[in-house]
């Protein structure tokens, strides 16, 4: 073979032979004869290599043209508009995506009503050559030519109506979720003198949790909205965060409560498996709780944190919140899930989890939620069920023993309270997880130790002739 034969056999390229051949005398003559058609077929091919990408995350706006491989995943309706001078225009956009990410394709004119036409649909592999540019809700490719690949399969799901279908780049997305946790608004100055707004409130369902950012005018209905709320976002977009999807919407997009079930279930680790260093969701009942306390930084601001004793049925752990989370209104016997805890060194040598910005504190009973309760069993119409997937046993602080009564009738009977110290001193106060008793006990007791008081009841307060 000749040098054009042998570079146009090493080209993974859907230009023909005959075409890059022309395209080389083209080169040839463009140049003035300053180079060979040898010379002029390297430059070709390596003009050819560049705009090609192996994935749609190796897509660059900064690209003049780029070619790929992507499914696609929606089609959009039918545009027009008038051009200046050119009169009128019609565009159509599509969602495509492989296993990396999404990308929207905008079709123009012609290609924009072969489209609408259905000549595309969903579930098709697209060969795509196009602009690529970072658009108003990410990346966009303005198509320049696509043909279907009939003998290639890209394994990504049609429709993303779940946090863990959802992909780095996917736009228009509309998603039901249970609102876990929200965050006050925030404003910035950008850079041509105006004033932005941004909140954040943190959604889940039966597959997962994802951090929502709310743009501008959207930014107040993350203080509209309370933990335990069904909603559906709409025309939101993924954007990554420090390795982690974020959900955002901005002015077109809505967040509007809805009055059908949604279901989390939040995947916990025990408590007794953490580790430090890790970040987790932790969950269980709290017991105990100290006085929130106010610090200076050292940019002369103000912090706060609160801690709490966190216990699941493996053990308990020290919660620090920090920030807003020491707001939460929270209290002995509460049911709490810590989500993306860090694992710390704490005091004495114990580990801590610190719930900072990136983390989210949701009291289950607040929520009006039902923890433990299978999807079937434990949502009504109109009701939010929570489950805690069955790893950290909260179930088990349901099962204690409770007294026979607590009213005067029980005045000088004796009973039995089994429950967790929750506070000591004089009188202790224990915690079965439904209700609390105060104990009157010369017994030196721990906070966080599980006993059963035997005794009298005398005014409501357990007299323990009996600790166990």
């Amino acid at each position: 073979m000749g040098a054009i034969e042998d570079i146009y056999a090493d080209l993974e390229t859907e230009v023909s032979e005959e075409e890059f051949r022309e395209a080389v005398e083209e080169k040839v003559s463009q140049m003035d004869g300053l180079v060979d058609e040898e010379t002029a077929a390297q430059l070709l091919a390596h003009e050819l290599a560049d705009g090609e990408v192996d994935t749609v995350a190796d897509i660059d706006p900064a690209m003049d043209e780029v070619k790929f491989l992507a499914k696609v995943r929606t089609i959009g309706e039918l545009r027009t508009f008038e051009r200046d001078e050119e009169g009128e225009g019609m565009v159509i956009n599509a969602e495509a995506a492989d296993e990396t990410g999404s990308v929207r394709l905008a079709f123009w004119d012609e290609q924009a009503e072969a489209v609408d036409s259905g000549q595309l649909e969903p579930g098709d592999v697209l060969r795509v050559k196009g602009r690529p540019k970072e658009g108003y809700n990410g990346l966009e490719v303005s198509v320049t030519e696509a043909e279907p690949d009939d003998e290639v399969d890209i394994e990504v799901a049609l429709e993303s109506d779940s946090i863990d279908a959802l992909t780095l780049g996917q736009s228009d997305v509309t998603l039901r979720g249970l609102v876990l946790g929200t965050d006050a608004v925030r404003t910035f100055d950008r850079d041509d003198g105006s004033e932005g707004r941004v909140a954040n409130l943190t959604l889940g369902d039966e597959t997962g949790r994802i951090r929502v950012t709310l743009w501008d005018d959207r930014a107040d209905r993350a203080e509209e909205l309370d933990p335990g709320t069904a909603v559906e976002v709409v025309d939101g977009y993924v954007r990554e965060r420090e390795g982690d999807l974020e959900l955002h919407v901005g002015d077109r997009g809505a967040v509007d409560e809805v009055d059908e079930p949604v279901d989390y279930e939040p995947d916990t680790t025990p408590i007794d498996g953490v580790e430090i260093d890790q970040t987790v969701d932790i969950a269980g009942v709290v017991r105990s709780t100290d006085p929130k306390r106010t610090f200076d930084r050292d940019d002369g601001s103000e912090g706060q944190v609160r801690n709490v004793r966190l216990q699941d049925d493996s053990g308990d752990i020290r919660v620090a919140l920090w920030g807003e989370t020491a707001d939460i209104d929270i209290g002995p016997g509460d049911e709490l899930l810590v989500a993306d805890a860090e694992i710390q060194d704490g005091w004495q040598d114990d580990l801590e989890a610190s719930a900072g910005w990136q983390s989210t504190v949701v009291v289950l009973e607040d929520a009006t939620t039902e923890v433990g309760a299978s999807p079937s069993s434990g949502a009504s119409d109109g009701d939010t069920a929570v489950s805690d997937g069955g790893d950290t046993g909260l179930d088990a602080f349901a099962d204690g023993e409770t007294p026979e009564a607590t009213s005067e009738e029980t005045d000088g009977e004796t009973v039995e309270f089994t429950g967790t110290v929750v506070q000591t001193g004089n009188p202790v106060i224990l915690d079965d997880g439904t209700e609390t008793m105060s104990v009157d006990t010369t017994e030196t007791l721990r906070l966080g130790e599980e006993i059963t008081a035997r005794g009298t009841v005398d005014e409501e307060v357990l007299d323990a002739n009996e600790i166990l």
